[in-house]
């Protein structure tokens, strides 16, 4: 019986590795927002002459909300590789391996990932704003209420999360 349990958690121990494919599913979907993103350059550019201001901020803020999806995307890839599936012991010394590497643990990451969402919320919101004659004031007061309802999820996860960290 003991050797079936061994088994068992080994078996259940090797299913990590079926995280893998998701993460490189993420490094692809950056791929993807790469090309985005140099869509929007080539736009911004394209109707340099021609754009007002308030559409180049649009574009330039177009430009910072691709970058924060993909900054986010870099840290879930990495902390949920070396948290759920192997640690990258190769990449410890390298010169270029981020601090936050392997200290960021499931709770870390959810609080950036919570704090990205209202900033690319705020980002989405701002721009509506740039736009506003354009925009119905039903969709405006729906993108203050979800960038309302992230931000406070967000104070309320970071409260609690404190506050389970304090009696640990």
């Amino acid at each position: 019986m003991k050797k079936i349990e061994i088994c068992f958690e080994r078996f259940l121990f090797a299913s990590r590795w079926l995280m893998a494919p998701v993460y490189l599913g993420l490094v692809l979907a950056m791929m993807v927002l790469l090309v985005k993103f140099g869509k929007e350059v080539y736009g911004i550019f394209n109707s340099l002459a021609s754009a007002s201001s308030g559409d180049l901020i649009t574009g330039v803020l177009s430009l910072v909300d691709v970058a924060l999806i993909m900054n986010l995307l870099i840290i879930i890839v990495f902390s949920g590789y070396e948290n759920f599936v192997s640690k990258m012991e190769d990449l410890h010394d390298h010169e270029d391996r981020p601090d936050w590497m392997g200290h960021i643990g499931f709770s870390d990451l959810k609080i950036k990932l919570i704090g990205s969402m209202v900033a690319i919320s705020g980002i989405e919101l701002l721009k509506a704003f740039m736009n506003i004659d354009q925009l119905a004031d039903r969709h405006l007061l729906w993108m203050v209420g979800i960038h309302v309802t992230f931000l406070f999820s967000g104070l309320f996860y970071a409260l609690m999360d404190r506050l389970s960290g304090a009696k640990h």
